[in-house]
């Protein structure tokens, strides 16, 4: 929303012969040079990647299963996403948290009710192209209940996505807001999932404005005394990416940090997926929300070639 600033924008003298080179030297004889690799990957774009992998096929071998030979862990699963183009990964990610036991629906959350109209579009087009099946299908079967039937809104990509703000539906939707939320015994889950899928953030920001002069409370409060679980997780993700989307994904890094070990596939997820949209934003809120810069945070809270990856992601 408005102007934000991603980290990693296309490399000016690109040339993809030299780079295949490079890395096919920093793969050979004993030892890897992991710097070499890490200073190509993070200084091109996703589009300038795919063609080094493209172009190392045609050349040599295949990109991804040398580099998997030669790396490990965090390090090398980062790797992987850098050779994806980001759709494609994020597609991945959408699989990879319903397959198995149990599903995870933080990544779920953390994806679709960040995405725009077009990114929920494409995820579509590309979960069908790579996993030769449906993303709604497989949420519909892998969700329940109010859970479901939000995450079923954010799939039809209806969200009005212009900046016009009309102060009679904010009113009008603010007021539905409290009769749903406070006004009565339990939430009406499904007045507060059709207007926080459906209006555009601008619009969303008047009416929480309202909401709080309606009621006298943050509507986060609210949504944090009367929603319990994913769902929860769901109301607080789009009302903080209402209000600022950058903020909502510091926050995510920084709990991806928080507590015992580091929660590195949201790591990467997060710098990795947001390089070359925000990422230069995240890291100004990131500052600002935690009083220490991104880069010194990662530098504490991880290790190796991971995080020197990391940190060159972020320049």
């Amino acid at each position: 929303m408005g102007n934000v600033q991603p980290t990693i924008v296309p490399y000016e003298d690109f040339d993809v012969t030299a780079d295949i080179k490079a890395i096919r030297k920093a793969c050979k004889g004993c030892g890897t040079d992991e710097e070499a690799i890490i200073q190509i990957l993070a200084n091109r774009s996703a589009a300038q990647r795919v063609e080094i992998k493209e172009a190392y096929f045609e050349k040599y071998d295949d990109l991804e299963e040398v580099l998997k030979k030669e790396l490990t862990g965090s390090f090398e699963n980062a790797t992987m996403a850098m050779l994806e183009s980001p759709h494609i990964f994020f597609a991945k990610e959408l699989r990879k948290a319903m397959k198995g036991a149990g599903t995870d629906e933080d990544v779920l959350v953390e994806i679709l009710c960040t995405a725009t109209n077009e990114d929920i579009l494409c995820f579509k087009d590309t979960y069908a192209k790579v996993h030769e099946r449906e993303l709604e299908a497989d949420i519909e079967d892998d969700t329940s209940g109010d859970v479901r039937n939000l995450l079923m809104s954010l799939l039809q990509a209806s969200r009005e996505e212009g900046y016009e703000v009309d102060e009679g539906l904010a009113e009008q939707d603010a007021a539905s807001l409290v009769e749903a939320g406070e006004g009565r015994f339990g939430t009406d889950e499904s007045t507060f999932t059709f207007i926080l899928t459906n209006r555009n953030y601008m619009q969303l920001q008047a009416t929480f404005k309202v909401y709080e002069s309606l009621s006298g409370t943050d509507i986060l409060d609210t949504i944090d005394s009367e929603a319990t679980g994913t769902l929860k997780e769901c109301y607080t993700t789009l009302v903080r990416c209402a209000k600022n989307p950058q903020l909502y994904f510091a926050r995510r890094i920084n709990a991806a940090m928080k507590g015992l070990g580091t929660d590195e596939d949201t790591l990467i997820r997060m710098i990795v997926g947001r390089s070359e949209i925000d990422l230069e934003t995240v890291k100004d809120m990131y500052l600002e929300k935690y009083d220490v810069t991104l880069k010194d945070a990662l530098d504490s809270e991880c290790g190796g070639d991971f995080k020197r990856l990391l940190i060159e992601i972020l320049h």
